[in-house]
């Protein structure tokens, strides 16, 4: 009987190690494709430059060697397209870690981070600074002030609410996310039906299916980077805490893991991915509903394994779609949003097709 639960654990470990070794490979794999795809991000646009220049304007501001290109060049490459395919991969990858952690907060593999209302209360922000000059106190960033109060707005509502007899229960949260979020949408269509500004709306239209325009070497990019870093640091340390919760509030109890904490932390830590994505990008579909998914069949459940496959995978997505975004009926830009629907949803449907217990 010893000997047969020692056997036992010694393949759990061999699974174990398995499961980490493929969860490296794919990391570093990913990390080459998106290194590569960020560089092919920056190379390709309505305006053709070449590999030599683009890679010399790049290694110009990073290495300090002689820029020898036009200023024009160093214009659109450095200051138009590095940011944008940047924010590409930070947006990507902060979508994809909110999706990991929506599917454990509500127990529900097609949870996604829009599922909470939090996007709606980003919207509905977004919405008044656009049409009616709210947040104006922001300066420069009341859109991306104005959006992220309105997602922080929603998130407090929606903690009142499912806070209700003491304790959070996924079902609750669950359902007072998508109550709320049905009403912040109805606000954000009332203001656009009550604003004189036909531009104003096309322009709050536009945001809300997906934009990377606001990219610049700016504060709110450094911002959402930290956000991100700090995201995936803390979920990494709450990997085993994440797979406790999972198998349900049960069993975490029993693993001495108090499932009403960790969902509050949870919460916040979605909220402030969802809330900054959205006020830097508008709303971005599918991303963090499919590609945990992806992640989780590639890798492993285990989430320390795959959460940083999960950012990598995500932000490699989006890169792609915005090049797809620029370039497909270049001069005139696609909402990026628009792009990802159209590559999600047939890899949602090959996952329900395929869909097996994880």
């Amino acid at each position: 009987m010893l000997l047969s639960a020692r056997t036992h654990t010694s393949f759990q470990e061999l699974g174990l190690n398995a499961s980490r070794r493929k969860a490296i490979n794919w990391t570093l794999a990913l990390t080459v494709v998106l290194i590569a795809s960020m560089f092919v991000g920056v190379l390709i646009g309505a305006s053709g430059t070449s590999v030599f220049s683009t890679w010399t304007v790049i290694s110009h501001h990073l290495f300090g060697t002689e820029l020898g290109g036009s200023d024009t060049a160093d214009a659109i490459i450095w200051y138009i397209r590095t940011p944008r395919v940047l924010l590409a991969a930070i947006v990507g990858a902060g979508l994809a870690l909110a999706g990991a952690i929506m599917q454990v907060l509500v127990r529900n593999m097609l949870a996604d981070p829009y599922i909470l209302g939090v996007n709606s209360g980003a919207s509905c922000g977004a919405a008044a600074a656009l049409l009616f000059g709210v947040g104006a106190g922001f300066g420069d960033y009341a859109l991306q002030g104005s959006a992220f109060l309105g997602a922080m707005a929603a998130s407090g509502l929606i903690f009142f609410v499912a806070r209700a007899a003491g304790r959070i229960s996924s079902t609750r949260l669950l359902m007072s996310g998508v109550a709320i979020g049905y009403m912040l949408s109805a606000a954000t269509s009332f203001l656009i039906f009550s604003s004189d500004s036909a531009e104003g709306s096309r322009s709050v239209l536009f945001w809300l299916l997906g934009s990377l325009g606001l990219a610049a070497w700016n504060g709110p990019m450094a911002i959402i980077f930290l956000i991100v870093g700090i995201a995936l640091a803390l979920l990494m340390v709450l990997g085993p805490q994440l797979d406790a919760l999972n198998s349900g509030d049960e069993t975490a109890l029993t693993l001495g893991v108090s499932p009403d904490r960790l969902r509050i932390l949870l919460l916040v830590i979605t909220c402030l991915l969802v809330g900054s994505m959205v006020a830097m990008a508008g709303s971005i579909g599918f991303i963090g509903l499919v590609i945990p998914h992806l992640a989780r069949r590639f890798v492993s459940g285990k989430h320390r394994l795959m959460l940083p496959v999960s950012a990598l995978m995500g932000a490699i997505l989006l890169i792609w779609a915005d090049i797809a975004a620029r370039t497909l009926l270049a001069p005139q830009e696609i909402p990026i949003g628009i792009i990802t629907a159209l590559i999600g949803a047939p890899f949602l449907l090959i996952l329900v097709r395929r869909m097996h217990t994880y």
